[in-house]
């Protein structure tokens, strides 16, 4: 018998560069800068994240249990990812003997064509959409609009995000960057037949939009959704949603065709027991989503009567062979880690450059299309887009660790670039502290800093190559005097000896100390 190469194992593809939505123009430091000169945009931000942040809080603190609904959550995220292929592949099979249509989609462009072949089928050019961050990172929208076919979104939102021509700029609000004002100018210019007297009230604006949904609703054929679970044990599929547009979505058309990212799916029909109740609480500050919808395959005579369900890989079996990174996976989409962002509340979504802002954004950007597939990736900056306070970690329903992610993420980019000056910085640290007699010359030289400092004794410029740390931060003035020499004087020795003795007085009158 002759040997059968079979290849060496690779690490599987990243979503294509190009295609879809998780890349920016440009780094995120100079994104930020923009944006942060957008007055409007930060006022916007501040209130929008501090009322969904208290409202979260109050409703988490009614749960005695909210700790170990938690952690259950995390354990079937965990349990899911150890198990994703044989899930995947019973979830298949359930939709299927439903009644349903299973496609698979390695990446982006895989799943536009996909759906475009499925909507032209149908002979439609028109189609309804349920909010989908999935269909937002393939870029499904633009895909349509080349071939003709008009996506109408229908979540309000994203209603306003499309008319405007814009960007989503956060998971759960895409349109948080809006004032009132703002929206009533773009349903004058958008919406046909609106009244021009549309004031800027709230319910006038909702109004409008409901009266230019509603026909839609009514007379389109086909409609595209996306999933926040899938359920392999029944092959059942879930939206949540607070306006009822989903619902509308997913009953009326005659088809119905779902985008999902593979690691939607649970194991079982019981799971959703703990997710419905960390999801609402997380996303919105709710006790429960205003709806809920529920379908499994395709019922005879209730509901479309054709659907289909697009796998999307899109870079994600990429992320779930690094044994760290994918922890990512695990992500519900609530939202709770950029409400409580200090690095997201100043700068918006819009500078993460993905269909993902914030800090998990900052860290499955990264791990779905990568880092380093062109010359200075903006991707690349991502994982330094954060203070690592480990807020995040906290809010997170399903304790995803993202500020460990992040450094994570760090040191594999470190590992990528080459010589920098950092590294050669630190290895110029490393061979200065491990001489003693340069070590202690260093901290001489360094006392020269005293000249530079302000009167404020403090350093705000540095010169090249250490311009970058001085750009966002100040440097305190170094002490006349160091640690080492302050412990070699008199003074030093006396401190230690009083210290020492005290220790010994507390040590044989332990019951006196207390």
């Amino acid at each position: 018998m002759s040997d059968t190469f079979l290849g060496m194992p690779a690490v599987p593809p990243r979503a294509p560069y190009g295609a879809g939505n998780l890349r920016g123009d440009q780094k995120f430091p100079k994104a930020a800068r923009t944006e942060l000169r957008n007055e409007q945009l930060r006022g916007n931000l501040r209130r929008a994240t501090h009322t969904i942040r208290a409202k979260r809080l109050a409703v988490t603190a009614e749960l005695p249990d909210w700790e170990q609904l938690r952690a259950a959550g995390s354990a079937i995220k965990a349990d899911t990812m150890n198990r994703l292929p044989e899930l995947l592949e019973q979830l298949e099979e359930k939709v299927t003997a439903a009644g349903g249509t299973v496609h698979w989609a390695r990446d982006a462009v895989e799943a536009n064509a996909i759906v475009s072949r499925l909507v032209e089928a149908t002979g439609s050019k028109e189609v309804i959409k349920v909010k989908s961050m999935a269909t937002q990172e393939i870029g499904l929208n633009e895909h349509l609009e080349e071939r003709g076919i008009r996506a109408h979104e229908t979540d309000l939102a994203e209603l306003i995000v499309q008319l405007a021509d814009d960007k989503p700029s956060h998971i759960l609000v895409p349109a948080i960057h809006r004032n009132r004002d703002e929206i009533r100018e773009i349903f004058l210019r958008g919406i046909p037949g609106v009244d021009p007297g549309l004031d800027s009230v709230p319910a006038h604006l909702a109004a409008a939009a409901r009266a230019y949904l509603r026909e839609k609703f009514m007379t389109t054929k086909v409609a595209v959704s996306g999933a926040n679970f899938a359920v392999a044990e029944t092959g059942t599929l879930s939206v949540v949603e607070s306006e009822g547009n989903g619902r509308m979505c997913l009953t009326l058309p005659e088809t119905l065709i779902t985008v999902m990212g593979i690691e939607k799916v649970l194991p079982r029909y019981r799971d959703l027991e703990v997710f419905f109740q960390l999801l609402p609480r997380s996303s919105t500050g709710e006790r429960m989503n205003p709806y809920t919808s529920l379908w499994t395959g395709v019922t005879p005579g209730d509901g479309p009567q054709d659907f289909h369900l697009v796998l999307l890989d899109n870079g994600r079996t990429a992320a779930l062979a690094d044994a760290i990174g994918r922890e990512a996976l695990n992500c519900i989409r609530c939202s709770a880690c950029l409400n409580v962002c200090p690095v997201y509340e100043r700068t918006g979504g819009h500078a993460y450059g993905s269909t993902y802002p914030g800090p998990i954004g900052a860290v499955l950007t990264p791990q779905l299309a990568g880092m380093h597939e062109a010359k200075d990736d903006p991707n690349s900056s991502l994982p330094y887009a954060s203070s690592l306070c480990g807020a995040c970690f906290d809010a997170c329903p399903v304790k995803i660790d993202i500020p460990s992610l992040l450094v994570e993420l760090r040191h594999q980019h470190t590992e990528r670039s080459g010589t920098t000056a950092e590294k050669l910085a630190m290895k110029a640290a490393a061979a200065v502290m491990s001489r003693p007699r340069v070590y202690t010359s260093a901290q001489k030289a360094a006392g020269l800093g005293r000249v530079i400092a302000g009167r404020d004794r403090k350093i705000t410029r540095l010169p090249p190559p250490f311009d970058g740390w001085s750009a966002s931060r100040d440097t305190p003035a170094p002490p006349k005097q160091t640690f080492r020499s302050w412990l070699a004087s008199a003074e030093g020795t006396a401190t230690l000896r009083r210290a020492a003795e005290e220790g010994a007085a507390t040590a044989q009158n332990p019951e006196e100390q207390r």
